[in-house]
């Protein structure tokens, strides 16, 4: 929930920090479909709008800081100040958490 919009979560990406990329389905609610990004405590820090639904993401490019969109019927992409987690990730983020 966004706004008190219901937003239904498909695709999700964590970022090297444990934030969630969640692609959003908010049907016919105008400004609210695109991706949400949240917390490892559940906060909503971001929000990306698109003008169609979006049904997946993902961090690509040769840093892995470019947020991929696949929408209803366009694809698109946005430089990120952050990184898409990498092969292994879960243990490198908790070791970071704790060391």
């Amino acid at each position: 929930m966004v706004d008190n919009v219901k937003c239904g979560p498909d695709g999700v990406r964590a970022d090297v920090d444990g934030n969630l990329w969640v692609s959003s389905d908010a049907g016919r609610s105008v400004g609210y479909s695109g991706v949400t990004v949240w917390t490892p405590q559940g906060q909503l820090i971001g929000r990306i709008r698109l003008p169609e639904i979006c049904g997946n993401v993902c961090f690509g490019g040769a840093k892995r800081n470019r947020l991929f969109m696949a929408a209803s019927q366009s694809l698109y992409s946005v430089y990120t100040a952050t990184q898409g987690a990498a092969p292994g990730w879960p243990e490198t983020f908790w070791a970071r958490q704790t060391g």
